[in-house]
């Protein structure tokens, strides 16, 4: 009972409602559709489908969740990072380069590629990426220790903000002309 607390009781927990227990139902523990690719007609060619808390409520508070990557040829997932969860990636199909940064002082890249049936793991809150580096798509099942892991992409977080991040302070860190940073800022 202590594991589907979240379902037994009407309050909400973590960010989200739980259910009245007489209200439960087998839909609230399964999803449909993780087979089905998804569409890498992107720009950074790649897809995510995520199965976290917003997808089967019965994950609150139970500390899991799953996504499907799927990689076109040299599709990138970006430098991004899980606030609040490490992630361990699965190759099902095809050939990747994985890696993550430590964290300051180092900043030390840690990559390797990866094949069908190769495992790798991202620790909490420290950058990585994923490119498929084949010539065929490439498709990644990953499991992360949050129901609802969050994902803050570097550029979109960086170049993106709302408002904008002052172009000075951004130029003085990434050592570049203001120009060069209106130009970015203006691409998100």
């Amino acid at each position: 009972i202590v594991e589907f607390a979240c379902l037994l009781i009407a309050v909400k927990l973590n960010g989200f409602a739980c259910k009245n227990p007489a209200w439960v139902q087998a839909n609230d523990f399964s999803f449909s559709g993780l087979h089905n690719p998804g569409n890498t007609g992107n720009p950074f060619g790649s897809a995510i489908t995520p199965v976290t808390v917003a997808q089967i409520p019965a994950l609150n508070t139970l500390g899991i969740s799953l996504v499907r990557i799927d990689y076109a040829p040299w599709g990138v997932v970006v430098p991004h990072y899980h606030p609040r969860a490490t992630e361990i990636i699965t190759v099902i199909e095809g050939s990747l380069e994985v890696g993550f940064v430590t964290s300051n002082p180092d900043n030390r890249l840690i990559s390797k590629t990866l094949q069908k049936g190769d495992v790798f793991v991202f620790p909490v809150g420290l950058v990585h990426f994923q490119r498929n580096v084949g010539h065929m798509n490439a498709v990644t099942i990953s499991g992360l220790n949050s129901q609802n892991p969050g994902v803050i992409t570097i550029g979109n977080a960086v170049f993106g903000s709302k408002p904008d991040i002052s172009t000075d302070i951004l130029a003085k860190a990434f050592q570049v002309d203001k120009n060069i940073v209106q130009q970015i800022q203006g691409k998100f």
